[in-house]
C-alpha cells in the first residue's frame, strides 16, 4: 500500500538517518513511502549500522511503527532478514511478544509473495 509519509514519519526518519535530508529514494528515484526500508537498503551501511540507527528509537516510536506494519502502511518486503530480526527484537522489547509474532510472520509471508 502506497502512503505518503507525515510530520511523524519524517521525525523518525530523521533519527534515524540525520545525515540524510532528502526525501527520494536514493535507488527508485521516488519519495519514501515507508521508513525503514530506505534505512536499511539505502542509508546504512551495514546491519551493525542498522541495528545502532534503530536502537535510537523510542518504545513510543516502536508502538507506532508496529501500528504502521500490521495495518499495512509501513511495508518491509524488501528489508533484508537479518534487519527484519532486529526490528521483530525491538517490537518485541519495546511492545508485546504477540505483535512481533504477527510481525516475523507477515514478513515471511511476504517472502513468498502470499500477501
Amino acid at each position: 500500500m502506497e502512503r505518503r509519509l507525515d510530520e511523524r514519519d519524517f521525525a523518525i526518519l530523521r533519527r534515524l538517518a540525520p545525515e540524510y535530508e532528502g526525501v527520494l529514494c536514493p535507488e527508485a528515484g521516488h519519495e519514501f513511502h515507508s521508513i525503514l526500508p530506505p534505512v536499511s537498503n539505502h542509508i546504512a551501511a551495514d546491519e551493525e549500522d542498522f541495528r545502532e540507527r534503530v536502537s535510537r528509537l523510542s518504545e513510543e516510536d516502536w508502538r507506532y511503527l508496529a501500528d504502521r506494519i500490521l495495518s499495512g502502511r509501513e511495508d518491509l518486503w524488501c528489508v533484508p532478514e537479518e534487519d527484519i530480526e532486529t526490528v521483530v527484537a525491538y517490537i518485541r522489547e519495546a511492545v508485546s511478544e504477540e505483535a512481533a509474532e504477527q510481525i516475523g510472520r507477515l514478513y515471511r509471508l511476504s517472502g513468498y509473495e502470499i500477501l
